[in-house]
């Protein structure tokens, strides 16, 4: 397996590179050449199976030979050991024809865990294998983060720094990564949105030469190993219901791209939901033709607040039949002038495949009340996002219908209790938090400063 830029201005490289990497030197982002297919056959037997198997089966078509069996299997094993549900992705019924599928039950009690995990494991595996060390620059919303430090915190060849939109994350969310005790883990508060730490990465390593003597790589799901770890539930899920609708609480595209990869693979799905908050570039992109970017508002999804969506990138590569020099110049118009008008035909070929709406705080907080009142089910106000818009689109989607639950509502306590009166309970994992002692550093939105700052803390290789 060979993976290429959406840019088309980088060689071919093998799943080790790309997995090191996480951004392509060109820009863009990496996909496999070609998609590995999964038969009908394979898809109704993975209803059978462990999730690590299914997990394995899946992996192993984009890995190539860089990993034995044996160790692929280990390191998926050792990722999903420390997850609360056995089923690693359950599936729980909250209507006729409608689900949840929980996501938030690995060490941070987010979706993020069930790819972070497992590219953790694969990374220390990697950088045995090939030597060295690397640094992990990640810009988060606040879920990334923290399971990127529960994946790779103390890792002896690896540091870990972490940006994130200082008072815009819940408290929660800032509490997992600053009370981290790993030496090799850096926690920084941005002073801006989350929009403006993903353009410091995007910089960071478009600095070549500061690139290459930082050993800079992603784990962001700019990172394709990310995309193809989360593939895994949308297979896991389908081989349960059948073929589904899935509807996706959206930020950076990633989790719902994970979904067209799926489909890719030969997954069959009725429709993926985009579903936004406020910060709904995507869904104005889908429903008028037009992706542009706006001021990004806080909300009570923080992981949500996001107005450039790196991951539509990879969306609109497939969507223009893979013409690297359409989406070269696409998104270094859309850089230029944060805006990019959708040709027609490409639009059209989107919306085979997704459909798209948006809920504001408001109906978030009103749709964890309803669900509290009728199914004693608190949900987080991601979820709630994406079950408020699957509402709106009800006639528009056929069942079974399956809303990606994506963090444990303990996470954001202050919109639970605003909308339902209840206090969740810190589940055991996040009972010691506020016990511990936070270790952050406030920087500017400046790429200068937080360049300065990972130079000054890089241990010698």
């Amino acid at each position: 397996m060979r993976y290429i830029s959406t840019r088309g201005q980088t060689a071919p490289q093998g799943f080790a590179d790309i997995l090191l990497a996480g951004l392509a030197p060109d820009g863009g982002l990496f996909l496999p050449e070609s998609w590995p297919q999964i038969s009908a056959d394979e898809i109704s037997g993975f209803a059978g199976k462990r999730y690590a198997d299914v997990a394995f089966a899946i992996l192993k078509r984009f890995t190539g030979d860089i990993f034995t069996d044996a160790e692929l299997r280990e390191d998926i094993e050792a990722a999903y050991s420390d997850f609360d549900a056995p089923d690693i992705a359950p599936l729980a019924q909250i209507d006729k024809g409608k689900y949840l599928l929980e996501l938030f039950h690995g060490p941070t009690l987010a979706f993020k865990d069930i790819a972070m995990q497992v590219l953790g494991h694969l990374f220390a595996r990697a950088l045995a294998k090939k030597g060295g060390r690397a640094t992990v620059v990640a810009a988060t919303s606040g879920d990334t983060g923290s399971a990127a430090i529960a994946a790779l915190g103390g890792l002896p060849n690896i540091d870990v720094f972490v940006m994130h939109p200082k008072g815009r994350v819940s408290d929660v969310q800032r509490r997992q990564m600053t009370t981290a005790p790993f030496d090799n883990v850096h926690n920084i508060a941005l002073e801006g949105t989350f929009d403006d730490a993903q353009t410091i990465v995007k910089q960071l390593f478009a600095d070549k030469v500061f690139a290459a003597r930082a050993h800079l790589t992603a784990v962001n799901s700019i990172n394709f190993a990310r995309i193809a770890a989360q593939s895994v539930y949308y297979f896991t899920a389908t081989a349960k219901l059948g073929k589904s609708t899935f509807v996706v609480p959206t930020g950076n595209f990633g989790d719902v791209f994970a979904g067209e990869a799926a489909m890719r693979m030969g997954l069959p799905v009725h429709k993926l939901i985009v579903a936004t908050n406020a910060n709904d570039i995507v869904a104005r992109a889908l429903n008028e033709g037009v992706y542009e970017s706006d001021t990004v508002l806080p909300t009570l999804s923080p992981s949500m607040d996001i107005q450039v969506s790196s991951n539509f990138e990879r969306a609109l590569f497939e969507a223009s039949g893979r013409d690297d020099a359409w989406t070269r110049s696409a998104m270094e118009s859309f850089g230029a002038t944060r805006s990019l008008k959708l040709p027609d035909e490409l639009r059209q070929h989107l919306r085979t495949r997704y459909d798209a709406g948006r809920a504001d705080d408001a109906e978030t907080l009103d749709l964890i009340a309803r669900t509290f009142r009728a199914t004693g089910r608190i949900v987080d106000p991601h979820t709630a996002v994406a079950l408020r818009v699957a509402e709106k689109l009800d006639a528009r989607l056929e069942d079974p219908i399956v809303v990606l639950s994506t963090a444990h509502p303990a996470k954001f306590p202050d919109a639970v209790a605003k909308a339902t009166g209840q206090k969740v309970p810190l589940p055991p994992r996040l009972a010691a938090l506020y016990d511990g002692v936070e270790r952050v550093t406030v920087l500017p939105h400046d790429l200068g400063a937080v360049r300065g700052f990972i130079e000054e803390r890089l241990r010698p290789a």
